[in-house]
């Protein structure tokens, strides 16, 4: 196993709270954290038919089975289990249970409405750079690694991406779109997908998507809130705070992973990578995929944001902590240069903020403090 970082804060969180609900898209590597950090408490995997049964239909006896508590797999599956759970933490302290999940839509509804300030809630995405390169599995190339994308399984079983991730987003479809919403034709849904895929790193508008899609924009925003509940896409918001001229107010869509925005883009070797139209978008979305991980990874949920205005003036990724604002430029090129620095010169202007401040993150090997601000080989993204 990959050491994953997630689980130091799992178990210290695990010390201080009896429920502890973690939840990430599917096969991002759920199942083996929770076992290997809680090895003294029972596995259940509720996706098994004639286990799920049981828990539905006699919850009280089901739970009956684990004194000490258990690590409940799948838990969306049987969501009158929360209310019971309730009621057992309530009334012994000693019971623990670690619930997962792979649907954050449905597992977030029964938790506010059963056990918010009962349990603490995490979430896992597929591996860091960093669990990575632990791991001896980082790719010398970045190419190599949009399109592998970060899935655990195609690291640990040695899988071909094309093998994995269509395999992947049909069982995304079949068990996850249809358990949260009636979506008569799947195929359209896919094609949706497909089109979101082709948008990585744009600006999202809505009637644009929906009628490229054959949709309304109702529709658009319905099936895109699926995507994001299931952990497939987000939405990156704009930052405007402190802003007199005109800012762009739409958010950008990315995916969490880029192995499955390549899939849906129709790549199938990793040489189509460097020759694509969107590489520059695929390894923008692979860094800031990677400051989302460490945000999670340290048990928060905020997300990094990105500025544009008017002009077409843009920053790729700004870190917001209080009142602290860290700019970040993402360019896929390898070789430096010092106009991956304009937009950032720019920004700084606006703010001022430092000459010598920021971040230009590039798809070169080494790195170097400038006048301008610091340029990063994307391999160093810990030093931000």
């Amino acid at each position: 196993m990959i050491p994953r970082t997630l689980s130091h804060k799992l178990s210290d969180l695990a010390q201080k709270f009896q429920v502890i609900t973690l939840t990430g898209p599917r096969q991002s590597g759920k199942t083996t954290l929770v076992r290997a950090t809680f090895p003294n408490l029972p596995y259940v995997s509720l996706e098994e038919p004639d286990i799920r049964q049981i828990a539905l239909t006699d919850p009280r006896g089901f739970l009956s089975n684990y004194p000490a508590g258990a690590v409940l797999d799948e838990v969306q599956h049987t969501p009158d289990l929360f209310s019971y759970i309730q009621s057992i933490v309530d009334q012994n302290r000693d019971r623990q249970f670690i619930l997962t999940g792979s649907s954050n839509f449905l597992l977030m509804e029964k938790i506010s409405q059963t056990l918010a300030g009962r349990t603490a809630v995490l979430h896992l995405l597929p591996f860091a750079f960093t669990e990575l390169e632990a791991g001896g599995a980082l790719p010398d190339q970045y190419e190599s690694l949009i399109f592998k994308g970060q899935y655990p399984r195609v690291y640990d079983r040695s899988l071909d991406p094309t093998d994995f991730y269509p395999a992947y987003i049909q069982t995304y479809i079949e068990k996850d779109v249809r358990l949260m919403k009636n979506i008569g034709d799947m195929n359209a849904f896919i094609r949706f997908t497909q089109l979101c895929a082709g948008r990585t790193g744009q600006l999202l508008n809505y009637s644009s998507l929906a009628n490229d899609a054959g949709i309304s924009p109702n529709t658009a925003k319905a099936w895109l809130s699926i995507l994001e509940s299931s952990f497939i896409v987000y939405r990156l918001q704009p930052y405007h705070k402190n802003f007199n001229k005109r800012l762009v107010k739409s958010p950008k869509l990315y995916f969490y992973d880029t192995g499955v925005a390549c899939s849906l883009l129709g790549i199938r070797e990793e040489s189509q990578v460097g020759l694509h139209y969107l590489k520059g978008a695929l390894f923008e979305n692979l860094v800031i995929n990677e400051l989302i991980k460490r945000n999670f990874n340290r048990g928060e949920r905020n997300f990094p944001y990105f500025w544009q205005d008017s002009r077409g003036k843009e920053i790729d990724c700004l870190l917001i902590d209080g009142e602290q604002i860290t700019p970040i430029e993402i360019k896929a090129g390898k070789t430096m240069s010092g106009s991956y620095f304009e937009n950032l010169n720019y920004w700084k202007q606006q703010v001022r903020m430092p000459p010598d401040q920021g971040y230009v993150v590039y798809g070169g090997e080494q790195s170097m403090q400038t006048s301008t601000g610091t340029l990063l080989s994307w391999r160093q993204l810990d030093r931000i």
